[in-house]
């Protein structure tokens, strides 16, 4: 234990030495801010240029029966033609630049971005400004991005990815009834459902000009913001009065523990736990909840209390995390990606997958844990250091211009100020009865959602209602403190609603929206 802690603190040391040089030598102008459309970021002498085009448009705005219309909408607009270029001709003339052009959709928000050299600046906004002003809507595309979408649906969250399964069953868990509730990139049935012509007309009414914040990085000459807005502004049109945003209503109320399991052949078992939260990035108490979440089960990273207990202290698994908020990851990254921010938001643990004999235990040491943090709080020395941390380690998540660009444009739609500017103001302001007050709040474990991704799947759910021990098997040497507090964790009463356990076979998930 001292040898991780030992080179956890090393891991900080070297975030706060990353991260002094990475803030001393950004090299960032003052933000351009003219309207309520447009944010800038000029970096003087910067090589590259971002744009970010955030419409005010994502899978609320899909009709009944027709799940995944914006993602799909949102494609033709990222990996499709325009007007006047092909999508076969557009990615040839994008390949000498080394540029790029991609869309992200999730529940409230779609973003185009596009990453250019300066020097083919000019060439490439015609490509782009094209693009989401006169999209071509070709059937190929169209029946390509479809297939695309069917297959993460049935291949990927059905066929090889557990983790997402889980998460997605868990979303559904979460908002059911609610506009949140099918996956951002549709449903099976929906996407069937989807033509060509739902497409253009989707984009028409949503996809309009007083929908849409444009946001530039990076070294682009002066008045090019303006430019871009004042051909969004002329270009998009104004809808067919349908461009009034969603009022979402409350998620329902949990009722208990409630589980869903997931039968699937599958070689270790993924666990999702959750429940709603009323508070997002506009709130003041987000930042306590920031630092708790930060010693329970910051991402990937060895400062959070899960990751040391469940996967240091026992190796039980690859990791454990949790989060206040959506939480998608950035390629290969330890960071979320930036613009999918939402109006409800929710606390969730992710448990990667772990061997099925010691899913119990697993989820059992979860809850005790989630259970201790809400009675305990933290400790007022591990207070102080998580805070110190994440002052740094916050840091880190605008390595780059574009995600710089992103959390200022995501700060617009929280009506905050710059959200790493936010941190660094706050955080030294909080005291450990401030986050603990918080988190007596706003974080519970007696009504949750778990989701359980696994093979086995009935035997599983006859031990959680029976609540049978569940003592662990170790393929490594543990201590003989951990094998005594395995002991209460074994017998870790689970309050599960027994009326609120349901077992779905794999293949009718995400077919249709219940």
């Amino acid at each position: 234990m001292a040898l991780r802690l030992a080179v956890s603190n090393l891991r900080v040391v070297a975030t706060i030495v990353v991260v002094a040089l990475l803030w001393g030598c950004a090299g960032f102008d003052p933000v351009e801010e003219d309207t309520a459309t447009r944010i800038g970021l000029p970096i003087s002498g910067a090589p590259l240029v971002t744009i970010r085009i955030v419409f005010r448009t994502g899978s609320v705005n899909d009709p009944d029966g027709k799940n995944g219309l914006n993602a799909l909408t949102a494609l033709m607009l990222g990996r499709g033609g325009s007007e006047t270029l092909s999508y076969q001709e557009l990615t040839t003339a994008l390949y000498p630049w080394a540029a790029s052009i991609g869309v992200q959709s999730d529940k409230e928000v779609t973003t185009v971005v596009g990453q250019v050299h300066r020097d083919h600046l000019e060439d490439f906004y015609t490509i782009l400004r094209d693009l989401v002003i006169a999209p071509g809507f070709d059937r190929s595309d169209f029946d390509r991005n479809r297939e695309f979408l069917t297959n993460t649906v049935v291949s990927s969250f059905r066929g090889n990815d557990d983790e997402e399964l889980g998460k997605e069953t868990l979303n559904a868990m979460l908002y059911q009834g609610h506009p949140y509730a099918a996956p951002t990139v549709g449903t099976e049935m929906g996407l069937a459902a989807i033509t060509l012509d739902d497409v253009r007309k989707f984009y028409v009414d949503h996809y309009t000009h007083d929908k849409f914040q444009v946001g530039v990085a990076g070294g682009y000459p002066s008045g090019f913001l303006g430019r871009i807005e004042s051909d969004l502004t002329s270009g998009l049109g104004g809808g067919a009065g349908t461009t009034e945003q969603v009022v979402l209503p409350q998620p329902r109320t949990l009722d208990g523990i409630e589980v869903t399991l997931v039968e699937k052949d599958t070689i270790a078992t993924a666990i999702s736990i959750g429940f709603p939260i009323d508070v997002t990035r506009a709130d003041d108490e987000f930042y306590a909840l920031l630092v708790a979440n930060s010693y329970f089960g910051e991402h990937r990273n060895f400062n959070g209390l899960l990751m040391n207990r469940m996967r240091g202290d026992r190796g039980l698994n690859y990791g454990d995390y949790s989060y206040i908020e959506s939480f998608i990851q950035e390629g290969g990254s330890r960071f979320p990606i930036a613009n999918i921010p939402r109006t409800q938001q929710f606390f969730s643990i992710w448990i990667r997958p772990v061997p099925h004999d010691n899913a119990h235990f697993a989820l059992r040491q979860a809850l005790r844990e989630l259970e201790r943090l809400v009675t305990d709080g933290l400790p007022a020395e591990d207070f102080e250091s998580t805070r110190e941390f994440l002052l740094n380690y916050s840091k880190l998540y605008v390595q780059t211009a574009s995600r710089r660009l992103g959390y200022l444009m995501d700060s617009r739609f929280y009506a905050t100020g710059y959200f790493i500017d936010e941190i660094q103001q706050r955080l030294p302001q909080l005291t450990v009865d401030d986050v603990n007050a918080a988190v007596r709040r706003h974080l519970q474990f007696d009504d949750l959602a778990i989701a359980i991704v696994t093979s086995g799947a009935e035997s599983l759910r006859d031990r959680l209602l029976a609540n049978d021990p569940s003592p662990a098997t170790y393929n490594m040497d543990v201590t003989d403190e951990i094998m005594t507090e395995d002991e209460a964790i074994m017998h870790y009463e689970l309050a599960i609603n027994s009326d609120r356990v349901q077992l779905i076979p794999v293949e009718e998930m995400f077919r249709d929206v219940n």
